[in-house]
């Protein structure tokens, strides 16, 4: 049997009188071995580019005075393996201090963010709440419109906080875009289900906590994972408004050692006529600032797609 192209995409069989399937384009055809090789040749690559440093960090972290100093600084090879850096930082110096430091910031602060952003959302996502217009128009306002780092510190110095906790939770405690997010999801809910808790004689904290929270997990996972990441990350708050060495969070103590070179108090003695090495201190220190968000994000992943997605086509 003989095939007859009619035209672009459609094929007409000869003598048999059937009908063959039209042509498929070029993409939508299985993938050769070859492409499968590229294509997992390509990936490898790719997480060797990601995992190779994160590997470096962490050797050198774990590798002696001696070993880092035959390397020329950064280890790749693992030799000598020692604690030494982590067991000087956790001792209770400036590191451990400031490790604390940033966790209960990124606890408190993500509470209280969370707290006022489903509120926020909740209220803006329920079409007969009084004002909900005029407030939303405000707060997507202030996405493309900002005051300013300037008048952001006056009016941070004017209400007392500098030097204080509270300065690096309340300038940066609610993300517009993170209640957009929510009011999308929330919108989702089914109304049957509200109305029905309305006629059983429940309130609107009451829906919220015990039907809307609920059905919305997912996104809620994922909006406190982005809270936490901003709040364990977070350095630029405290080098403007904390002038003192003792409340810096890790990720300014982080600076100091990277950057300006600044050993830990308490490290000083240890790292100049002692076993531990600078470099490892300052490896060490990279570690334990990308150790929370490596050890909880994969538990977040899951949510992900789900949550950001779904709110924001519902949106």
């Amino acid at each position: 049997m003989t095939v007859t192209t009619t035209g672009p995409g459609r094929t007409q069989a000869g003598p048999g009188g059937r009908w063959a399937a039209p042509a498929r384009p070029v993409w939508e055809e299985p993938p050769t071995r070859t492409g499968l090789t590229a294509k997992g040749a390509v990936l490898a690559l790719a997480c060797l580019a990601v995992l190779f440093p994160l590997w470096i960090v962490v050797v050198t972290s774990l590798s002696s005075k001696r070993t880092i100093t035959e390397a020329g600084g950064l280890v790749v090879v693992p030799k000598d393996i020692t604690f030494i850096a982590y067991q000087e930082l956790l001792s209770g110096g400036q590191v451990t201090r400031a490790a604390l430091v940033s966790v209960g910031v990124t606890v408190a602060g993500t509470l209280f963010s969370m707290t006022v952003s489903v509120l926020c959302a909740y209220g803006l996502s329920r079409p007969g709440s009084l004002g909900h217009r005029a407030i939303l128009l405000t707060l997507m306002a202030t996405m493309f419109f900002g005051a300013g780092l300037i008048p952001t510190y006056l009016l941070v110095q004017t209400l007392g906080l500098t030097d204080t906790y509270l300065a690096l939770i309340l300038p940066s405690a609610v993300s517009v875009f993170n209640i957009l997010v929510l009011r999308g999801f929330f919108m989702g809910v089914s109304p049957e289900l509200i109305d029905s808790a309305r006629i059983d004689g429940a309130g609107d904290l009451r829906i919220l906590w015990q039907i809307v929270m609920p059905l919305s997990r997912a996104v809620i996972a994922v909006i406190t994972l982005f809270y936490a990441v901003g709040y364990w990350s977070a350095w630029f708050n405290a080098s403007i408004y904390l002038s003192d060495q003792k409340m810096m969070p890790l990720q300014n103590v982080l600076i100091q050692l990277v950057q300006k070179q600044e050993i830990p108090v308490g490290l000083g003695q240890a790292v100049k006529a002692g076993p531990l090495s600078g470099v490892a201190v300052q490896m060490a220190v990279m570690v334990l600032a990308l150790l929370p968000v490596a050890v909880f994000s994969p538990f977040v992943q899951k949510h992900f797609k789900k949550g950001m997605l779904t709110g924001a086509v519902k949106g």
